[in-house]
């Protein structure tokens, strides 16, 4: 059992492409965190077919496999609850939905049950491990073969788990007759860490269903995702936004922003205002990535990102809600905030609780609400849908 000194972060997201022609795809990934029992759930389940039909089937399996593996049900007991639960197909006479889930401890354990999912990949230092993997057979579904493995995470580890859409990916072209495959696919996924040992989960499953995309013509015939969990150092972020309520605070809040360790945002522009004088540091507008929705970013010496406040703000949430991948959206500020959020793991939000007299006007739109309820929702989201660390101070 390895020591790993201080508590590591699991990086959990996922990237998915429907199949051509589907509104919806008939992969369906959910993830959880159960914070009291320090561990990451994770399912990846692929519906017998595609569209809705698919999907209710990847649903019903995700949400049940979910729920069992949260109460420590016995795997074999699960799989055949799941089975029988399943409706049965009126054409193929078979109830059917894959799954792959993965349970994971702050501890770095891990256990990883597939049925009838490719085999998942795990990445250490850019190298495929092959650990090893037990058959578990299901007393009433003798036909169907279970595959359990129980590893322990090294801190930088990534476990990736895919549908066949991925290895299947380009099947009957003339470079990839049989699809992509297995082993093509471990080898682009070492060669992209190789390249970029830094990069998200978020990151690397957009890169592996973007290039399954290629392989497929650029058009996928069948749903195409993929799920990464990355057991690592968290990576911690701060979100300064707004004015503090008594401006003798104002000091307090540069302090913040000056010894902060980790990835640094400073949304609204009276909040830029007071960072920049009291830490004598310039603001400068960036003009290349106008929006006629989303005022532009500005940039400041020691701070990675400065936006307007509550507009950006509320796009985030929105873009949150809506489950939107940053990677696929025109770049502004609200989409660059929403990827660095994303590929942080501890977020700390401080929130001045001075009132903008602007957002008291009846004639703001609605969406603009408070600052410190946007936040709320922003933090809510980030917790129970991306499995985040957050924390809000107000000031």
């Amino acid at each position: 059992m390895p020591d790993h000194g201080r508590r590591c972060f699991v990086d959990v997201n996922s990237s998915h492409a429907a199949k051509r022609g589907q509104l919806v795809s008939g992969d369906v990934f959910l993830c959880q965190k159960i914070r009291e029992e320090d561990r990451t759930l994770a399912v990846l389940s692929d519906g017998l077919g595609s569209g809705i039909k698919a999907s209710v089937l990847a649903t019903l399996t995700a949400t049940m496999a979910m729920r069992y593996t949260a109460g420590f049900s016995d795997i074999k007991q699960s799989a055949e609850t799941i089975m029988d639960t399943l409706p049965i197909c009126s054409v193929r006479k078979i109830s059917y939905s894959t799954f792959t889930i993965v349970d994971m401890e702050g501890s770095g354990n891990a256990r990883i049950i597939e049925y009838d999912n490719p085999s998942y990949v795990l990445i250490r230092d850019g190298v495929i491990l092959r650990p090893p993997t037990s058959t578990v057979a299901l007393r009433k579904w003798n036909d169907r073969k279970l595959q359990y493995s129980e590893i322990w995470m090294e801190p930088g580890d990534r476990v990736v788990f895919f549908s066949d859409g991925v290895t299947q990916a380009g099947m009957g072209e003339f470079l990839t007759p049989l699809g992509w495959g297995g082993e093509a696919v471990s080898r682009f996924l070492s060669e992209t860490l190789r390249s970029d040992p830094g990069i998200s989960a978020r990151e690397l499953a957009s890169c592996l269903v973007a290039r399954a995309q290629v392989v497929d013509g650029g058009e996928p015939k069948d749903d195409i995702t993929c799920g990464v969990l990355h057991f690592r150092e968290p990576r911690r972020m701060l979100v300064v936004t707004g004015p503090p309520f008594f401006p003798a605070r104002d000091q307090e809040l540069a302090r913040v922003v000056e010894t902060f360790n980790g990835v640094k945002a400073v949304c609204g522009g009276t909040t830029a205002n007071i960072v920049s004088r009291l830490l004598n540091r310039a603001v400068h507008m960036r003009l290349g990535d106008l929006d006629p929705e989303i005022p532009p970013a500005a940039t400041m010496e020691g701070v990675d990102l400065v936006t307007e406040g509550t507009l950006t703000l509320g796009r985030v949430a929105s873009l949150l809600e809506n489950g939107a991948d940053p990677a696929r959206l025109a770049a502004n500020a609200a989409t660059e905030l929403l990827a660095r959020l994303l590929d942080s793991d501890v977020i700390r939000f401080v929130v001045g609780t001075r009132i903008n007299q602007a957002h008291q006007d009846p004639n703001v739109p609605v969406e603009l609400d408070l600052r410190r309820n946007i936040v709320k929702r922003i933090a809510a989201l980030l917790e129970t849908r991306y499995v985040k660390d957050t924390e809000i101070q107000y000031l």
